[in-house]
């Protein structure tokens, strides 16, 4: 079994700081007591996914010799109202500037990551209905 360790620490009011390996990331809150120090902890969340589902799109069609530009992930995600608020409905739109005949590529790149290698999109799924889209540019 893989084990994977990270350290929170509180910087000040509600600022913490992630550390990761060597890398150090923010986060704080998002009500009246934000510092503007950092994104939520709920939107790094939303980061985690669009990052482990970018990173094997991008990866599978450098596998499939696609040639491609402008690649990006916009992710939204409504709440629920009571609490604890979890993601309840989640959206992700990729977008990336590809010739027309290897459109059907990315189209199976995408559901590979989701169906079987991006690990935060089956965490994801496990507590909130996960929708995608393409948006060819």
């Amino acid at each position: 079994m893989t084990t994977q360790e990270v350290t929170v620490s509180l910087n000040n009011g509600l600022f913490f700081m992630a550390h990761i390996d060597q890398f150090k990331v923010p986060m704080d809150t998002t009500n009246e007591f934000s510092q503007q120090a950092g994104p939520s902890p709920k939107k790094l969340m939303l980061s985690a996914l669009g990052g482990c589902t970018g990173m094997d799109v991008v990866s599978i069609l450098h596998k499939m010799k696609v040639s491609f530009t402008d690649f990006s992930i916009d992710i939204k995600a409504s709440l629920t109202e009571e609490h604890p608020k979890i993601f309840k409905d989640v959206q992700v739109m990729y977008k990336i500037k590809l010739a027309t005949e290897d459109q059907q590529k990315m189209e199976k790149a995408v559901t590979l990551s989701q169906e079987k290698y991006c690990g935060v999109n089956a965490m994801f799924k496990s507590f909130a209905s996960v929708s995608s889209n393409i948006l060819f540019l």
